[in-house]
């Protein structure tokens, strides 16, 4: 799908001008750009987990954590970038770890919110793995309060998402906060 069309149209109603050097190729480009930072739209949990699900008789936590996200925000179209960190107890399967970053990108390349984004990703790693407990944490930064409105540069939003074990069990839940926030 190209929408260069409406991102000349965009770009003209600002009052510049797409025949200008600058701006020439500008909507093609910006057209592009915005296939590649929605393609999550294209993309679903089975094909991205393509049975990267093991057998295993592991039954201890297992955390990947600073994974880098990239998204934008369903409401003003800015980007909030941060880290997600996901952890949870295996119960009888393990899922290939790498599978736990695209299932984390096929969410974020959607228009999104954090707090959506948290549960989506909690809630597919969950259903991949049958795990006991699946926790979330995301630490992001939104351009939409720094570049605009409120313009605090330094402010970040964390959310999470715990189900199962994480949930129900204190300790499971201290665990994984704990572990996340090593460094």
């Amino acid at each position: 799908m190209n929408n260069s069309k409406l991102y000349a149209d965009l770009i003209t109603n600002l009052g510049e001008d797409v025949k200008r050097d600058g701006l020439i190729k500008t909507p093609d480009r910006a057209s592009k750009a915005m296939e590649f930072l929605t393609k999550g739209y294209n993309e679903n949990l089975e094909d991205i987990v393509n049975e990267a699900v093991f057998a295993s008789d592991n039954d201890e936590m297992v955390i990947v954590k600073d994974i880098e996200m990239y998204s934008l925000c369903e409401h003003h179209l800015l980007p909030f970038v941060g880290k997600v960190h996901v952890g949870y107890l295996p119960q009888g399967k393990v899922i290939g770890l790498s599978k736990i970053a695209r299932i984390t990108d096929m969410y974020a390349r959607r228009l999104q919110i954090q707090e959506n984004l948290t549960k989506q990703i909690a809630e597919a790693v969950m259903s991949a793995t049958g795990a006991a407990g699946v926790g979330v944490v995301i630490e992001a930064q939104h351009f939409c309060m720094m570049m605009r409105g409120v313009e605090k540069q330094n402010s970040s939003t964390i959310s999470s998402m715990m189900l199962g074990t994480f949930r129900e069990n204190p300790r499971t839940r201290e665990e994984f906060l704990n572990l996340i926030s090593r460094k």
